[in-house]
């Protein structure tokens, strides 16, 4: 009985966050054809439209005796949002922080602080254009909405798979950076793991 009940809550669960998913990729794509004022002013009115009805429906089942009249939407107004001085405070500094850190990489990064990141970031940017000519950014933001909903579902049904190839991937990334590593350096060999180095036998 309780699997039954997981199975339900998961298959609505599924159900609102695919309706969630359809609306976003509607609202993006119509981007497309249309500015973001006129969409995002559509969107409003159609969402007003659904409540305001939804709320005078509810008055007339009140005025009828049919209903108790209470708003459908009491429970979205009660939803506490606001923030305490302490909370925003915190969020501010950790902000600040984040956005001191992010300008901070990118001056090491443009003025060479570390040959080896600028050259990486300099490759990083070459890609870059390469992925503008494909395609622009609402299309990225698209395929960013549609993978924030379905890279999860996907990671938990092949959890054992995605793993190992995310290990494989990743020794193979380990490889590559350890060549450009030791090509930086001077193409040396790898050095030895062994505590001092490899000592010569003894004869």
């Amino acid at each position: 009985m309780t699997s039954k009940v997981m199975d339900l809550i998961y298959w609505k669960d599924m159900e609102r966050t695919g309706m969630v998913l359809t609306g976003l990729v509607v609202g993006l794509l119509s981007l497309f054809q249309l500015s973001i004022i006129t969409v995002v002013s559509t969107l409003s009115l159609a969402v007003m439209c659904f409540t305001i009805s939804v709320r005078i429906y509810y008055k007339l089942l009140h005025v009828l005796q049919l209903g108790d009249g209470v708003n459908p939407f009491q429970s979205y107004l009660e939803l506490d949002i606001s923030l305490s001085g302490e909370e925003a405070q915190h969020y501010m500094q950790k902000a600040f922080v984040l956005s001191c850190s992010a300008v901070d990489t990118l001056r090491n990064l443009i003025f060479v602080g570390n040959l080896f990141n600028s050259l990486k970031f300099l490759l990083l940017m070459y890609l870059v254009t390469f992925l503008g000519n494909l395609c622009n950014g609402l299309t990225l933001l698209i395929i960013g909405v549609i993978a924030v909903f379905s890279v999860p579902l996907f990671y938990t049904r092949h959890q054992d798979k995605v793993d190992s190839c995310f290990v494989a991937v990743q020794a193979r990334i380990d490889n590559i950076k350890d060549f450009f590593y030791r090509l930086a350096q001077g193409g040396g060999p790898p050095p030895d793991p062994t505590p001092g180095g490899a000592k010569p036998k003894a004869h």
